[in-house]
């Protein structure tokens, strides 16, 4: 099971702590991140991940790729609705190829929660 995670500023200490939370989980998966969540998650959970390009350098679109190349199983982008910066990932192109490949996205921790379990369980 490969999953991605990518998480706005605002929401990364969030990512970290859902990630911290799954752990076990998480542990058993392939995890792909943008460069300084990936960098969060790994410092502080001890997980391996497979760091991308950070977001303003286009770490979201190497995801993207990845799905599009069905290599990605799910994915758990918690963004920020109200106070996205300029430079952080948009989810417009990722939620389009999740859509075209039919794989789950959640924008939230409750719809991480319910991604993460749904996935883990049909493995």
């Amino acid at each position: 099971m490969r999953i991605a995670l990518i998480a706005h500023d605002e929401l990364k200490d969030e990512m970290v702590e859902f990630v911290t939370a799954h752990a076990d989980a998480l542990g058993a998966c392939e995890l792909v991140t943008t460069g300084t969540t990936g960098k969060r998650i790994a410092d502080a959970t001890g997980l391996t991940v497979d760091r991308q390009a950070s977001g303003p350098y286009g770490g979201d679109l190497q995801i993207g790729a990845e799905i599009a190349d069905e290599k990605i199983d799910g994915v758990v982008f918690l963004r920020d609705p109200l106070t996205a910066q300029a430079h952080e990932p948009d989810i417009s192109a990722l939620l389009r190829v999740c859509d075209v490949k039919d794989v789950p996205l959640a924008t939230n921790v409750a719809s991480a929660d319910l991604l993460v379990g749904g996935l883990l369980n049909e493995a």
